[in-house]
């Protein structure tokens, strides 16, 4: 039997409830898989910087809390990540992760050998979340010691052994890849605790983690979360004119950071969203170079603000750690923050636009833990402008330099997928491209709006199923003057606005959506009318037999005396009588009594509504206060009014309900989607994120595509049907979606209208993906759909086309494409 159950609804419920991005539940839900036996193995999960390890570490605690976990332990490295970690579950600071049902006691090195806590320690049913750095773990040493692994009177015993001695303790390192240095020291303290199962969650796994089999179990590169538009787009800045001394590379880099201030200023006001000013972060090699670097960026003709440039070291005060905290703030006057190093992990802000680091580009710079200080976006998703959606990196090598080392600068960003056979070479001594690395994934190169565009192959993520690819623009190259010609470009574009085609449509969408279950019982859930029916069996009084049994004594043969009982006729027991209204107080006590309630007003008025009802038919009219009740009625009344209520409750949170919420797409206006080009351009691949225009009967005269094989071939066939009138690509994460009884939601790809008036919802997928169970189910719950909102009536007729490639290549147009799908009938 296992430790803990994989419950697919419950993941869904969380994702839903903490709103979680979808690489995010299915690294949650591949982490359950691994860890149900509870066999204490060790795991990883390779996520992009800035996909949000945090949220992963937040909902998995809340599952393993809901599976009856109560004591779980997140490792820290170092004093940054383990402030972040803390904040994460502080209702009161901005870094707060919302969501979670559980709210856990939070045990650090500073409260626990206070006796704060002694009392959670102890109590079986408090979830505990213990937060520690790892050298608090480590073994003591004969010139160190370790609190962790000394006695304290308020636990009564050492902390170490108070989680050793815990049956389900989970262990969490977060930053995995930092323990690789101390690897023997971190292994031999989490070990020897003997945790049903140690999760480490990493943006740069070590290779070694990838030679075990079974190790990684998840993995998210940096490429799939530029394609999927999680995070931003890097962009190496260089100069034309070679000139690349220190001064000249950071009055590029400030000057670069003003535009952006001045482009997103203008797109927030056209918006109505506050200001998030774009940062400068410059790293250093050491605390000499970085006062260097600091006294230039606060001199004349470079930041020129006052408190503007902030230098953080090892060193660093108080006060300026504290400036450092405040730096997403609107009002914070930080424009520069010059490190040395210190910021590489655990640092997220949303606000890096510009990176300047002060070493060789090619071979360190572009690694995850510098590049991901700037990759978080800062109003959460792409807004379609290259000024906000992008982190520059402002170079001080040539162009052609950058294009010799353009390989060594994709391979931080490309997926770095490790087959078996590769392992097994490096590790007899070999490689897969043999000089000692692996080869670099298929990439493209195209130009587009001054800017050397690098596009990889990536998969397409529906829901986690499919194994199908994309291309998406993963990084770029472009010159100084590129950009900030394109910035001033951009500055008019945020004021231009995107509307439908000049006599397009409106559709209104009746969108099919799960009604969530409530999260308490309620009275509320009690029907009058079934409270009716159950009260009617009591219009007559039930009648106690009163048994009478005779003893005899007779003589048997051998002159003995038996006694035998004799049953005579039964009577009519005396029962005690109760008023009617004692009747109805005691009816509505006892379900007002029952464990599953809160009482409030609400319920008390629920209460008397459900007893009215019941007695409604089991009381003579105008008798309700002369006729008393007896006894084993108002008993029996009580005992199944009770049933009545609770078999509702457990039917209302048993059944699965929907509701049908129309609505209208697209929007009279939306912002102008950013980078486009004519559909004529569509060559092998498709560009994700990339806007295609020059249709002829699109409601959207831009439109996104993640396929060539499926969705540009429906396209195309909609756009010269004479058959079809208008047609509209819906948004992949926007609210024209149909809701599965799993709680998760189906997005298709297209609306059709064609010239009978008839709505077309249109879905294309693969061969390799068209049978799957996902897809089926999507599949299934779709054609439900059309039919339930064609025979309500208000919306139309609706139908469903489903088309495989295999479809799409025997179709020549639309009208033989619903013959061949068979989507006519």
């Amino acid at each position: 039997m296992n430790w803990i159950e994989r419950d697919p609804v419950a993941i869904e419920n969380l994702a839903a409830r903490m709103n979680l991005r979808d690489p995010n539940k299915r690294a949650v839900a591949a982490v359950i898989d691994e860890i149900e036996s509870g066999d204490g193995r060790e795991i990883v999960c390779d996520l992009a910087t800035g996909v949000g390890k945090t949220y992963i570490c937040r909902a998995l605690i809340d599952y393993l809390a809901e599976q009856g976990v109560r004591n779980v332990l997140i490792v820290t490295p170092g004093r940054t990540i383990q402030k972040k970690t803390l904040s994460n579950f502080d209702p009161n600071h901005p870094k707060f992760v919302p969501g979670g049902d559980f709210d856990p006691v939070v045990i650090t090195a500073e409260n626990y050998a206070r006796g704060r806590v002694g009392d959670a320690l102890h109590d079986p049913d408090a979830l505990k979340v213990f937060i520690f750095n790892v050298h608090l773990l480590t073994k003591p040493t004969v010139k160190t010691s370790r609190a962790a692994h000394q006695p304290d009177e308020f636990i009564g015993t050492a902390l170490y052994e108070h989680l050793r001695d815990a049956s389900d303790l989970v262990v969490i390192a977060d930053e995995h890849h930092v323990y690789r240095s101390e690897a023997k020291k971190f292994h031999e303290a989490v070990r020897d605790l003997n945790p049903r199962a140690l999760v480490g969650l990493t943006a740069t796994p070590d290779k070694a983690d990838y030679q075990v089999p079974g190790r990684v179990v998840f993995q998210y590169s940096l490429a799939e979360a530029i394609a999927d538009e999680l995070v931003k787009i890097p962009v190496i800045v260089y100069r034309e004119d070679g000139h690349n001394d220190v001064r000249t590379q950071l009055a590029d880099a400030c000057h670069l950071r003003k535009v952006k201030e001045e482009t997103t200023k203008v797109w927030a006001e056209q918006n109505g969203l506050p200001v998030v000013n774009p940062v400068l972060f410059v790293v250093c090699q050491s605390i000499e170079e970085a006062t260097d670097a600091a006294d230039v960026l606060s001199g004349p003709g470079f930041i020129e603000e006052p408190g503007a440039v902030l230098q953080i070291t090892s060193g660093s005060k108080d006060d300026a750690l504290a400036a450092l905290a405040g730096i997403e703030d609107p009002d914070s006057p930080v424009r520069a923050v010059v490190s040395v190093d210190m910021l590489k992990e655990g640092w997220d802000v949303k606000n890096i636009s510009v990176i300047v680091a002060l070493r060789k580009l090619a071979s360190e710079t572009l690694t995850e833990q510098i590049l991901g200080r700037g990759l978080r976006l800062p109003y959460g998703k792409r807004v379609g402008f290259s000024m906000i959606d992008t982190v520059d990196i402002v170079a001080h090598d040539s162009y052609r330099k950058l294009l010799a080392d353009k390989e060594a600068l994709l391979e931080h960003v490309l997926p770095k997928k490790v087959s078996s056979a590769e392992v097994g070479a490096k590790i007899a001594g070999a490689s897969a491209g043999g000089l000692g690395k692996p080869l670099l994934p298929a990439h493209g190169e195209f130009t587009g709006q001054g800017m050397l565009n690098f596009t990889g192959e990536v998969p397409i993520n529906d829901g986690g199923y499919g194994g199908s690819t994309q291309s998406a623009v993963v990084m770029a190259m472009a010159a100084m003057e590129d950009r900030l010609t394109e910035a001033g470009v951009e500055q008019k574009q945020s004021q231009t606005t995107m509307k439908p085609v000049a006599g397009a449509p409106s559709i209104v969408f009746p969108s099919k959506r799960l009604l969530e279950k409530p999260e308490t019982y309620s009275l509320e859930f009690v029907s009058s009318s079934s409270a009716t029916e159950k009260g009617r069996s009591f219009k007559h009084e039930i009648e106690v037999e009163l048994r009478k049994v005779a003893l005899n004594a007779t003589r048997n043969v051998d002159g003995g005396v038996s006694m035998v009982q004799q049953n005579l006729k039964s009577g009519t027991a005396t029962q005690q009588s109760w008023p009617l209204s004692k009747v109805r107080e005691d009816l509505e006590d006892r379900i007002l009594n029952l464990p599953q309630l809160t009482l409030t007003h609400d319920e008390v008025e629920h209460a008397q509504r459900i007893v009215k009802a019941f007695l409604s038919d089991a009381v003579e009219t105008d008798a309700e206060d002369t006729t008393p009740w007896q006894e084993a009625r108002a008993q029996f009344a009580l005992t199944q009014l009770e049933k009545l209520v609770v078999a509702s409750f457990s039917q209302k949170l048993a059944k699965t309900e929907y509701e049908i919420t129309t609505v209208t797409v697209p929007p009279p206006i939306q912002p102008w989607p950013g980078k486009t080009m004519s559909k004529m351009q569509i060559v092998d691949k498709v560009i994700k994120g990339m806007g295609y225009t020059d249709w002829e009967q699109s409601i959207l005269p831009v439109v996104h595509f993640d396929a060539l094989s499926t969705e540009v071939k429906l396209a195309n066939l909609m756009d010269v049907s004479a058959k079809v009138e208008w047609w509209l690509r819906l948004e992949a994460r926007g609210e024209t979606f149909i809701q599965l009884e799993s709680g998760s939601r189906y997005y298709p790809d297209f609306i059709a209208l064609d010239k009978d008036g008839v709505y077309w919802l249109v879905e294309g997928k693969s061969n390799s993906e068209a049978g799957s169970e996902s897809v089926l189910a999507k599949k299934a719950a779709a054609e439900v759909w059309a039919k339930e909102v064609t025979d309500l009536g208000q919306f139309g007729t609706w139908k469903y086309l489903f088309a495989t490639e295999a479809h799409l290549g025997q179709s020549s147009s639309w009208d033989t494409l619903l013959t061949v799908t068979g989507a006519r009938d």
